[in-house]
């Protein structure tokens, strides 16, 4: 993919902000052919790190205890206990006002995590990635950077993502969009992606390549 005409179809989505009173987010559609979405070996479930950042804060919560707890609050994250778990399961409104987090846990608590919290985080994509093999810190720069690409159904050949905000550069966002594409053409093979675009949330899409 021509980088340059990633960048022409950038500015002219952004020529078509207007004025919001939110800050609009730009999103990456990609669309596909010739791909079985409904074999689950062909189905996309991909996370991928925005090398310029999502362009606005990324929340992030760690299940934690103990020494683990300390080294997060640290950070200035969530951070939410194990004996927290039966009371924030019961408690709809918490639970639903979490979704718009990206977690992590300390190992020996993911099980715990998924009993109380399992069903709802799951169905969402918003399970815990477990702290292993990494420091906290590192962990958490990631996790605000993390978008996860993920197949629309079993019959519908696109996916969506969000790949930065209108108050980027287009070169910060084509860094961003051309990490996303190198992932999903490592899935799927660059033959079988038909069509790109992006869009503003309230704008109209631009392809890619026209």
């Amino acid at each position: 993919m021509d980088r340059q005409k990633i960048i022409d179809a950038l500015k002219k989505a952004l020529e078509d902000k207007g004025k919001k009173k939110f800050t609009q987010s730009v999103e990456l559609a990609v669309n596909f052919r010739d791909i079985d979405f409904n074999k689950q070996e062909n189905r996309l479930n991909l996370e991928v790190v925005l090398p310029k950042g999502k362009g606005k804060e990324q929340k992030v919560g760690v299940f934690a205890d103990g020494q683990f707890a300390l080294e997060a609050k640290k950070l200035g994250v969530l951070v939410i206990g194990s004996d927290e778990l039966p009371k924030i399961a019961a408690d709809k409104a918490k639970l639903t006002s979490m979704l718009s987090y990206e977690f992590l846990a300390q190992p020996n608590l993911m099980a715990v995590v998924a009993k109380h919290l399992g069903q709802v985080l799951g169905t969402k994509g918003k399970l815990p990635k477990p702290l292993v093999g990494t420091k906290i810190d590192e962990a958490v720069e990631r996790a605000k950077k993390v978008v996860k690409i993920r197949s629309k159904g079993k019959y519908l050949p696109v996916t969506h993502c969000p790949v930065g905000t209108e108050n980027m550069t287009p070169e910060d966002i084509a860094d961003n969009i051309e990490a996303v594409l190198d992932a999903v053409k490592a899935k799927t093979g660059e033959q079988r992606i038909k069509s790109i675009f992006v869009k503003l949330t309230m704008g109209k899409s631009q392809k890619i390549g026209e």
